[in-house]
C-alpha cells in the first residue's frame, strides 16, 4: 500500500471513528479523493482491524467500528450497560420489526393484549421507532416501523437481515409442566 493509499485508510478510518453515527459509503467516497477506491479502502480498512479489539462492521446503513464479538462479554463487566427495555417493550419492537409498518391497534391483535403508551414511549424515546404515516380507514391511525437506529442497536446492515421469525420461538419446556 502507498503512502496515498495509507492515507486515504486513515481518512476513513478518522472519519468512522469520529462519527457517532454509521459513516455510508457514499459519504465516505465523498471525503476520499476522487481517485480512490471506495471499497478498496474499506476493505483495506477491515483487514487493518481484522483480530483487534475493536472491528468495522456494516450495521445501520453505513460503517462503523464495534467491539469484537469475544471481547463484549469481558467489557461487560466494568463497562455500565444501559437501561434494558422491558420485556413488553421488546415483544413490541419485534413485532412492529416483522409486520411495519402497522398501527397500534395491529400491534395489540398480533400480541393478544392491550400496549400501554407507556410502551410505545420507551420504544420512541429510545429511538427504536418512528411514525411511518396514517392508515386510509376510520381514525387514520398513525402507523409505526423501525429507525436507523434500531438497525444499528442490532447490528443488522437492513430488516433482511433479521433472522426468520421461527427462528425466534421458544422451545417447549423439557421435563414435567411447569
Amino acid at each position: 500500500m502507498s503512502e496515498v493509499e495509507d492515507d486515504w485508510v486513515r481518512l476513513a478510518e478518522a472519519m468512522i471513528f469520529a462519527s457517532a453515527a454509521p459513516v455510508s459509503r457514499r459519504a465516505l467516497g465523498q471525503l476520499l479523493p476522487d481517485e480512490a477506491d471506495t471499497d478498496a479502502v474499506v476493505a483495506a480498512l477491515r483487514e487493518r482491524y481484522a483480530g483487534r479489539g475493536v472491528e468495522l462492521v456494516e450495521a445501520g446503513g453505513g460503517l462503523q467500528f464495534r467491539t469484537a464479538p469475544d471481547m463484549a462479554p469481558r467489557l461487560r463487566r466494568v463497562i455500565q450497560l444501559s437501561r434494558r427495555l422491558p420485556r413488553v417493550a421488546m415483544e413490541t419492537l419485534a413485532i412492529v420489526a416483522y409486520h411495519q409498518p402497522l398501527s397500534r391497534s395491529e400491534i395489540e391483535h398480533i400480541r393478544g393484549t392491550a400496549l400501554s403508551q407507556q410502551t410505545l414511549e420507551a420504544l420512541l424515546e429510545a429511538g427504536l421507532i418512528e411514525p411511518k404515516g396514517r392508515r386510509e380507514t376510520p381514525g387514520r391511525p398513525v402507523t409505526w416501523g423501525t429507525t436507523q437506529a434500531f438497525l444499528t442497536q442490532f447490528g443488522l446492515k437492513d430488516l433482511r437481515d433479521l433472522p426468520p421469525p421461527e427462528d425466534l420461538l421458544l422451545e417447549p419446556p423439557r421435563g414435567g409442566e411447569g
